[in-house]
């Protein structure tokens, strides 16, 4: 090619280059807006108007959070201009010395804070902010907005809701583009976990500013304003009366009561106690120092956030894996004097009678029983070694939902521990442990750690005879989708024909009449068919902790129970009236047994629970 040919076509590829960049500018400063606005923001004023955030709602369609009104006075530090800081202090109710600190802070940050608007104070009275905005025009760069801050018609657990409050720089750090100081976002509960749904987007009014820094007039008469978009109404699973009357229950004790629907994995109740009263979450920031100075901790969510141990709700586990395993049959007895005895040792029961078989084991809570059937667990001679038959338990254990995060849609769920060989390899070394070193967990105790929620879920998971689904607390509805998952079942390892043979023992445990040795006679409610499994768990802070799971109908079951109390005793004496009340208040709106429902709500175990470090 010659030279005038590359010349020629060089200069042909800059004319067109030139061309595109031309076009490109003009569609930005003639035809685009945008880049107009964008470049021009030191002469425009953002208004911003906050959206209306969504509604939570209960299973039934009471709302159990809504939106009032609420006033704040913001200010604009660059547009201040001088003003009678006694005659400001007068009109909204506050001292001369308040707004001079202010006003001295932002000062020292008028660079950073550029043109923003800060808000100065919050949710001032409706009359105060009438007066104010009658005397706005003395006070150049201060303004009212009205935004709406959340109110609790049903005392619906603070816990469960969850509180909303200002962001913090860390917050907004964390969601880069998000937020911005003076914004409002879900801290805790179900305002937590369905944030972005029920937030809104913000929406703006964009006026111009002339040399002077005043505003002037609406830019392109509103063109380029955009509208809140109001957040996304959530339909809970909660039944809104089941929790208050759960809450009722749990008053003046320490501990968790969570309930079920087993065919949906929805959540009906969850109940922490003690816990944080809805009074205190439309104003949280006030109520937060004395939150922090409870002993019992209220903000501590034991349903998703104690590791427990389960105590003998958890026989019902090692059971089903000793019927999967070929090491157990409902015909097999085993002894009992008053416990189970190695060498020098032994691992105590209470006085029933002996020998006994699958069903009656469990109708009586026999712990000797069960370290026999552990046992046959771990030496079963088809594993290789104690190692192999540990972890196959560990992955049966796990099956059930225990060791791991279930997965719930409520947030700061844990997972609990379930011990492998690698925990008790590192604790005794390989081959230096065998069953009796670890007899504890024959009767969940040792290293087994679960939630109320988890335990809950098992007696969901024994309802539906051996699968579940992972429990939840938010229903899909318009503009809100559920996960996937929350529809898909989660099979266990064993199959369904074992659960029926624990599931007549559960039923004789609560239907077998008082003086037949059947633990949680207490819990019996004529024509309800409740099925239940007592736990006595052991506490190195003091008394044992009080547990029961529960589900009725035995056929065709509707709820799914675990109440677990510290410090409280025998699982029969507290967790299993408490769990069988809520059943009866669930399928038959009313309690027949008023008397145990007196003792319950009065009762104050408040006195023997240590308070928490």
């Amino acid at each position: 090619m010659t030279t005038d040919g590359r010349s020629r076509k060089l200069l042909i590829g800059l004319v067109v280059v030139a061309a595109i960049i031309l076009a490109k500018l003009f569609y930005i400063q003639i035809i685009n807006d945008k880049y107009k606005i964008n470049a021009s923001n030191n002469s425009m004023v953002y208004d911003i108007i906050y959206p209306t955030r969504g509604i939570i709602y209960d299973r039934n369609g009471k709302i159990i959070v809504g939106n009032k009104v609420a006033y704040d006075i913001l200010v604009t530090p660059r547009e201040v201009q001088q003003f009678d800081t006694l005659m400001l202090a007068s009109v909204l109710e506050v001292s001369p010395d308040l707004i001079r600190t202010k006003m001295a802070e932002y000062e020292k940050n008028k660079r950073k804070i550029g043109y923003q608007s800060m808000v100065m104070l919050k949710q001032v009275k409706p009359e105060t902010y009438m007066k104010f905005a009658e005397l706005q025009y003395n006070f150049p760069g201060f303004k009212g907005q009205a935004r709406s801050i959340r109110y609790y018609p049903v005392n619906a657990g603070g816990n469960l809701l969850g509180y909303v409050s200002e962001v913090d720089q860390d917050y907004i750090d964390k969601h880069p583009g998000e937020y911005r100081p003076g914004d409002y976002a879900g801290k805790t509960g179900i305002e937590a976990a369905r944030e972005k749904d029920l937030r809104g987007e913000k929406g703006y009014h964009i006026y111009l500013r002339n040399s002077r820094n005043q505003i002037e007039q609406r830019y392109r008469d509103g063109e380029f304003d955009k509208e809140a978009i109001p957040g996304h109404d959530i339909v809970t699973t909660i039944d809104s009366d089941l929790q208050q009357y759960g809450q009722r229950l749990m008053n003046n004790k320490v501990g968790s009561l969570v309930a079920i629907e087993p065919k949906t994995g929805e959540i009906l109740t969850l109940v922490s106690s003690p816990g944080v009263d809805v009074s205190m979450l439309s104003d949280f920031g006030q109520h937060y120092a004395e939150i922090l100075k409870d002993p019992h901790k209220p903000m501590f969510n034991r349903a998703v956030q104690a590791p427990y141990p389960p105590g003998s709700v958890f026989k019902l586990v090692n059971g089903l894996i000793g019927l999967q395993e070929g090491t157990l049959n409902t015909e097999m007895a085993y002894p009992c004097s008053h416990g189970y005895h190695f060498g020098n040792h032994k691992l105590g029961c209470h006085g029933h009678r002996s020998p006994l078989k699958l069903e009656e084991a469990i109708m009586m809570s026999c712990n000797g029983y069960f370290c026999y059937v552990l046992k046959a667990i771990l030496e079963n001679k088809k594993y290789k070694s104690i190692d192999d038959a540990m972890d196959k338990w560990n992955a049966y254990v796990q099956s059930f939902g225990f060791g791991h995060k279930l997965g719930s849609d409520f947030p700061a769920e844990l997972g609990g521990t379930i011990p492998s060989s690698k925990l008790y390899n590192k604790r005794y070394g390989k081959g230096g442990w065998k069953f009796t070193s670890i007899i504890s967990i024959s009767i969940g105790q040792g290293e087994v750690g679960v939630t109320p929620l988890q335990i809950a879920n098992l007696s969901a998971t024994v309802a539906n005879r051996g699968w579940y689904k992972i429990p939840h607390i938010v229903k899909a509805s318009e503009g809100v989708e559920l996960d996937p998952k929350y529809y898909e079942r989660q099979y266990t390892m064993v199959d369904t024909n074992n659960f029926k043979k624990v599931i007549n023992g559960m039923w004789r445990a609560v239907n077998n009449g008082r003086g037949s040795g059947c633990t949680a006679w207490v819990a019996e409610v004529k024509g309800l068919d409740i099925c239940g499994k007592t736990g006595t768990a052991q506490n190195p802070r003091g008394a044992d902790n009080s547990v029961f799971i529960c589900f009725a109908p035995k056929d065709d079951p509707k709820i799914a129970v675990a109440a677990y109390v510290e410090n409280a005793g025998f699982g029969a004496t507290w967790a299993a009236p408490i769990a069988s009340l809520l059943i009866e208040k669930y399928l038959r709106d009313t309690v027949s047994r008023t008397d145990l429902e007196t003792r319950i709500i009065n009762g104050n175990l408040m006195g023997r629970v240590k308070a928490y470090k």
